[in-house]
């Protein structure tokens, strides 16, 4: 799963752009075997809510120690904890999604799918945070979402259950991305993560229990391995956002997509077809000219 964040008000802004961009490039390099590990674990029979409570709560286990250096023990507690649970919740939501997808769509696939979540944050952003869309950003969003139906391909192949689920996955993270932006800027980025965690993995912990399967040793390594590439990951795009805008580095997030595609072929065999990469790049193309306009409507 891709990541995104807002540089966080608590941060001194460097420009040091190429800075920026190396740790961004190597977020996305490190953020797809998070779906490796994943798919591996669900190939191997481990309930889906199982793998998603792993990656909050061993998420949270690596995230704490940096969080308690950062603000103490009462900064790990969440001003409005109704708000963190139901932003959680819809954390929760595309984790499961994008997992479940996994099982039926080799990784590239899945990612290319779930590209559609910053033109629902477009779209969300507009009506939710009443914030200003022109009719050449509903434009793009338009044709962007075309280029979801180039990747699915509904009425010329069957429609894959594995589409619908990580294209639902991008829905509730645009939904999480959008409440995370209501809240930038009033805790720190890492304390954000931890609580986000933490709130996650409670929330699951009430059902996780009725669908548990005892893990061995290896699936044990792998949860660590989730929560730990995860929060790397995530820790690496808030460096890049220390060092360089926005506008830069949100389009470098589409470099997940080569990555995906390297582990998915080395690990599973699996290689995106013509049209995946037709469709990706009429996302790529209409995301990318989002954020150039964005950019110019905050200069003007």
């Amino acid at each position: 799963m891709t990541a995104s964040a807002n540089r966080q008000t608590d941060h001194s802004f460097v420009p040091r752009p190429l800075f920026g961009v190396g740790f961004m490039l190597a977020a996305m390099a490190a953020l797809p075997f998070i779906d490796v590990f994943a798919k591996i674990l669900g190939q191997e029979g481990v309930p889906i809510l199982q793998i998603v409570w792993a990656r909050l709560s061993f998420g949270a286990l690596v995230t704490l120690p940096l969080a308690l250096h950062k603000v103490g023990v009462a900064g790990l507690l969440p001003r409005r904890p109704l708000y963190h649970g139901l932003r959680a919740g819809f954390l929760a939501l595309a984790t499961f999604s994008f997992f479940s997808a996994l099982t039926y769509l080799p990784i590239a696939d899945a990612l290319a799918i779930f590209f559609v979540q910053p033109l629902i944050v477009t779209v969300l952003s507009a009506f939710v945070l009443k914030e200003r869309v022109g009719p050449r950003r509903w434009a793009a969003v338009a044709i962007g979402f075309m280029g979801t139906l180039i990747i699915i391909r509904p009425g010329f192949v069957a429609l894959n259950p594995g589409s619908l689920l990580a294209l639902a996955a991008g829905g509730f993270l645009a939904i999480y991305f959008v409440m995370t932006r209501a809240i930038s800027g009033q805790a720190p980025a890492i304390a954000t993560t931890f609580q986000t965690n933490i709130v996650g993995a409670t929330l699951l912990s009430l059902v996780v229990p009725l669908i548990w399967l005892p893990p061995t040793p290896a699936q044990w390594a792998m949860f660590l391995a989730l929560g730990a590439v995860a929060n790397f990951g995530h820790f690496l795009v808030v460096r890049a956002y220390d060092y360089a805008e926005a506008s830069l580095l949100a389009p470098l997030a589409y470099t997940e997509m080569i990555m995906a595609t390297l582990v998915g072929w080395y690990f599973f065999g699996d290689f995106p077809d013509g049209w995946t990469f037709v469709g990706v790049a009429v996302l790529i193309g209409c995301a990318l000219y989002i954020s150039i306009r964005e950019r110019a409507a905050k200069t003007a």
